[in-house]
């Protein structure tokens, strides 16, 4: 696990755990762990989701981050990584949804696939990706880091669970066959207007291709992906800044999603 110490590990699992409880975004944790050592940084992962764990919460699965060029670009990291999500993380099609839960949150449009059986393979290919689909779903997820002003490298993102913050799922489930994920075309408005469009194929060629990398990189690790999860596939486009509102998201022959966005915890703190 390169230089980094069990208590350098712990030193940045606690960094980012106050920037989330107290409200305030944290100096980058590659200070404490290095910029390259991705072991470490899903170790400090790891003593996050078992805190929470401990806190009482739920896995429910996973998501893949850093698919798609565009996003990769905007912040100079060139490989996928992946986050955990959990229970108290998943909002329905239209649920309100308080902007004060986050720090620095953004929206992008993806894939949500749910199994129907288990991916335990560190060899896992995409047709075995298809059969185990139950259902796919329009999502949006929330992307949020605790690392003040999004200054992440790639450790910082992954230490950080993939920079997760939020999903929403789309209500109207469609069984995988016909579609072809990496034609699909996406558009996202935020009240009517459009902030962001992106294709299928802008998520590693395929969200198909998305899963079945996350599935084998899980199983490596352990941590195997198992029916009844939610895995999202990653953004189809370009990601942009959340704020009061509605985005929503067109997904072509998936549906819509819509994320709705309130500041009533924010205006009741500044009455």
């Amino acid at each position: 696990m390169g230089d980094a110490t069990a208590a350098a590990l712990h030193a940045a699992e606690e960094r980012l755990h106050a920037a989330a409880r107290d409200g305030l975004a944290c100096s980058p944790v590659r200070e404490l762990i290095g910029e390259t050592d991705q072991d470490a940084a899903y170790a400090v992962q790891s003593l996050g989701i078992a805190r929470r764990l401990a806190e009482g919460r739920r896995i429910v699965g996973r998501k893949i981050g850093l698919t798609s060029p565009a996003v990769q670009a905007q912040f100079g990291v060139f490989t996928p990584d992946y986050g955990v999500l959990l229970d108290d993380m998943v909002f329905a099609d239209r649920e309100p949804i308080d902007l004060g839960r986050f720090l620095q949150p953004r929206v992008e449009a993806e894939v949500a696939f749910v199994l129907g059986r288990d991916l335990d393979s560190p060899t896992t290919h995409v047709a075995e990706v298809l059969a185990a689909t139950e259902f796919v779903l329009p999502a949006i997820e929330v992307v949020d880091s605790r690392i003040a002003g999004w200054d992440i490298r790639i450790t910082d993102t992954i230490a950080d669970n993939a920079s997760s913050g939020a999903i929403v799922l789309g209500t109207a489930p469609r069984r995988i066959e016909g579609l072809d994920l990496a034609e699909l075309g996406m558009r996202l408005d935020h009240e009517g207007e459009p902030v962001s469009t992106g294709s299928g194929a802008a998520c590693l060629g395929s969200p198909v291709i998305a899963v079945a990398w996350l599935a084998r990189e899980v199983a490596r690790h352990g941590r195997p992906l198992r029916a009844g999860e939610i895995v999202l596939s990653g953004a189809l486009g370009p990601m942009v800044a959340a704020s009061a509102g509605v985005f929503h998201a067109r997904l072509d022959g998936l549906g819509e999603v819509r994320a709705d966005f309130t500041t009533t915890a924010l205006e009741g703190a500044a009455a």
